[in-house]
């Protein structure tokens, strides 16, 4: 009897020979129709194997694109990782060999390093070699993907686990844990024992450069919980693990000293192989062993392997694909303008509380004036300074949208031609700044996203829903309180109001601009919000809450949804802890977590806008590599989303002599929201197809009806009203152009029957 041990000569051969009967099965089939599974066993020489150092690398390596390729040093100005201050920064260990070890991080996480320096690469065998196809080791690596779900649950492993909320495919960096942080949402891997030899390791499925680590500690309310230091290790093939060592031995890299602030260790030298493991070492002495975590991996060239091939994501727009900080944003809306000088305009809301100027631009056929009888409508982003991918998105749409227009899209030009269009793509730019300053993986989950002085913009409006819904309550409305058009508390307007100076600036946009349909870009999750924002019942959380409009919001939420590349697929992963599925990628904003003074809301309920939040990435500050995948997820949706509002009926209110009348109401039988005209006597009125009993009605003027049917088609049906003046309205006309006073005939009525009650009482009684 032989024994077949796992390394055994026998073993091996019998191994072979499985291998080679099952390549002979598979390889007759198309790749298409190959598991992946098993063209991983097919493919399992080429990840076990490394090749010779004088083998010839170039018919594997990949040839950048001209746009990719690295510009003169002179003028480099690319976005990189940079090291933070105090604990943002990452901790480096000292080394005595300085001539392997990378430049220093930069913010970003691009880093460019000297060209045509070789520097030696280590494989998991422990053996030095230089590699001909990665010549430039200073350049460093983009994330894996562990924050934005490109790495999938089962790449990740553990040695233990605490309970299965708390398994390693809840070690994504940033990710948010739940409410009550049960057992399928918690906030980090946490080991099943506190001891030395837990881990955690990631199989990036491909041979990979590795090049750093970055941590965080368990995301709880309750606890406190995050590793000190740990070990890096290396692998092929999971089994044979090698040690990322030092001058000294191995290499004890220093972890966090709270749990929410992103630690960044870098490797001494980039590594290459498929599996990367976590070894904590020690951990907070009130905790346990918890962490959450980013790999920082350049994917080697892989052509024989179709998964990976047939899943990258490519654009073919010729775009800008980077972070702009305050100065590039300005200087890339001049670059648009002087593009298409005859579509596009720039100008500013305001300032924010640093000074910095909100700046916003105009596209239309006539930027700068508002056509009668066309819509406008409004993008804006960043009131959360940390999101900054709708800030990115909004710059490549106009970028977009210029390109399109001179290269003759039919669906473009008419899209700028029936609709102005107002992109605002820094609504904080204050707390931008401070998260562009660490970088993208180490600003953690909140760095940048209040204002200067602290105020969250996105629920710093007026409250408006409680005097609507009091007011209800108490039977008064329409006489007192009026169901649209609601007026801004005067506390709310007083100067001691706590309100940034980024809020009422928006607010005076809002006011100045009849808009007719808006969304706010925002980030770490992928759904649609729409209103109400807050909930009605005051000892609630979440709660459905919904406007009169709610079949127009849930209709405009899932225009953009569904176009989404990722939003409404069923097969995705969760981002955080809620699964938007069961409405296809929407959500009413109270069901989902009480607002109160929303921008939804307060836009709604002071103005004729219909806006939305619209959450575009799980991952608010995607690194800049993942830009043009992330262009891709939404271009389609954006697009969609502003054709919407050429939805439902628009038109004008005139008097009888051809005038338009300004601030004539437009009620919908039915619908308890009306909506008002603006200074042109135009109107649009957002509607679901179907017939509608319309009513035009303004102050001294005759009220009309009419029925106005939405179609299912694209552009909204014509439905015009004229009215004409009351009697009452004339007599007053005459009497202030003489210079008299007005009499009210309903008060001359009242006197009038007074008189003759009193006449009735004193006639004599005969007898």
């Amino acid at each position: 009897t032989v024994k077949l041990g796992p390394s055994s000569p026998l073993s091996l051969m019998v191994c072979a020979c499985d291998l080679m009967l099952l390549g002979d099965i598979t390889w007759g089939l198309s790749m298409e129709d190959q598991d992946y599974y098993l063209q991983e066993i097919i493919n399992r020489n080429h990840y076990y194997s490394f090749p010779d150092p004088e083998e010839d690398f170039s018919p594997f390596t990949e040839q950048p694109r001209e746009e990719e390729m690295e510009p003169p040093a002179e003028t480099e100005e690319y976005p990189r990782f940079r090291p933070g201050k105090k604990e943002l920064k990452s901790k480096k260990n000292s080394r005595k060999d300085k001539s392997n070890l990378e430049a220093p991080p930069a913010k970003n996480g691009n880093r460019r390093g000297e060209k045509n320096k070789k520097s030696s690469e280590r494989t998991p065998d422990g053996d030095f070699e230089r590699r001909s196809t990665y010549e430039d080791s200073k350049e460093s690596c983009p994330p894996l993907g562990l924050e934005t779900l490109k790495i999938s649950d089962f790449q990740l492993h553990a040695s233990t686990v605490k309970r299965y909320g708390l398994g390693a495919h809840r070690a994504r960096l940033n990710i948010q844990a739940g409410v009550n942080e049960n057992d399928f949402y918690d906030g980090a891997w946490c080991a099943g024992r506190n001891d030395p030899h837990q881990w955690i390791e990631v199989d990036a499925r491909r041979l990979t450069k590795f090049t750093g680590v970055i941590t965080q500690g368990r995301n709880s309310l309750w606890l406190s919980d995050w590793v000190t230091s740990y070990k890096v290790m290396v692998s092929n093939d999971s089994h044979a693990w090698v040690t990322v060592k030092n001058a000294s031995g191995d290499m004890i890299f220093e972890g966090n000293s709270e749990k929410e602030i992103p630690v960044l260790n870098e490797l001494p030298v980039p590594l290459v192989a498929r599996y990367i493991r976590i070894n904590p070492r020690t951990w907070y002495d009130e905790g346990s062993i918890c962490m959450r975590l980013e790999i920082l991996g350049c994917p080697l060239p892989d052509p024989n392997n179709y998964y990976h091939r047939r899943n990258e994501m490519t654009t073919t727009d010729n775009l800008d694909f980077k972070h702009h900080n305050y100065k590039e944003m300005r200087q890339l809306m001049k670059v648009v303008n002087e593009m298409c000088p005859n579509i596009t305009r720039i100008y500013n809301i305001g300032k924010s509380h640093q000074g910095l100027k909100l700046y916003a631009v105009e596209i239309s056929d006539n930027p700068g004036e508002h056509e009668v009888g066309e819509p406008e409508f409004r993008y804006m982003a960043g009131a959360h300074g940390n999101e900054v991918l709708g800030r990115e998105l909004l710059l490549l749409l106009m970028q977009f949208m210029c390109q399109e227009y001179l290269a003759g899209n039919p669906r473009i030009i008419r899209l700028i031609e029936d609709t102005r269009i107002h992109l605002l793509p820094s609504v904080n730019p204050d707390g931008y700044e401070k998260a562009y300053e660490v970088g993208s993986e180490l600003g953690g989950w909140s760095l940048g996203r209040w204002t200067q002085d602290g105020i969250d913009i996105n629920n710093n409006f007026p409250d408006l829903n409680t005097l609507l819904w009091e007011a209800e309550d108490r039977k008064k409305v329409p006489r007192k309180v009026p169901n649209h058009h609601i007026p801004i508390p005067e506390w709310y307007l007083s100067e001691n109001a706590t309100v940034a100076v980024e809020t009422r600036a928006v607010i005076a946009w809002m006011e100045k601009i009849p808009f007719v349909l808006g969304g706010n870009l925002q980030g770490g999750e992928l759904v649609v919000a729409y209103p109400y924002d807050m909930v009605r019942s005051t000892w609630k959380t979440q709660e459905h809450t919904p406007t009169p409009d709610d079949h127009v919001f849930r209709w405009l939420a899932y225009s953009y949804a569904s176009t989404h590349r990722l939003m409404t697929d069923a097969r995705r992963r969760v981002c955080h802890t809620e699964d938007f599925q069961k409405e296809d990628g929407t959500v009413n904003g109270a069901s989902w977590h009480t607002v109160a003074g929303s921008i939804n809301d307060f836009s709604y309920l002071h103005t004729n806008c219909f806006e939305l939040s619209i959450y575009v990435g799980c991952d608010k500050y995607p690194h800049e590599s993942e830009l043009p995948e992330e262009w891709e997820n939404n271009r389609e949706s954006l697009i969609v989303f502003m054709e919407q509002v050429h939805r439902g009926i628009k038109g004008m209110v005139r008097d009888q002599h051809g005038k338009g009348i300004p601030n004539a109401i437009i009620s919908v039988e039915g619908v308890n929201h009306d909506i008002r005209t603006a200074s042109d006597g135009d109107y649009w009125r957002l509607l679901n197809p179907g017939e509608y009993v319309v009513t035009a009605k303004a102050e001294g003027y005759t009220v009309s009806t009419k029925n106005c049917a939405v179609g299912y088609d694209m552009g909204a049906t014509r439905c015009d009203f004229t009215i004409s003046k009351t009697n009452l309205a004339r007599i007053k006309e005459i009497m202030e152009k003489f210079g008299k006073q007005p009499i009210s005939l309903s008060l001359r009525r009242l006197r009038q029957r007074a008189r003759q009650r009193r006449q009735q009482y004193r006639r004599p009684v005969r007898l």
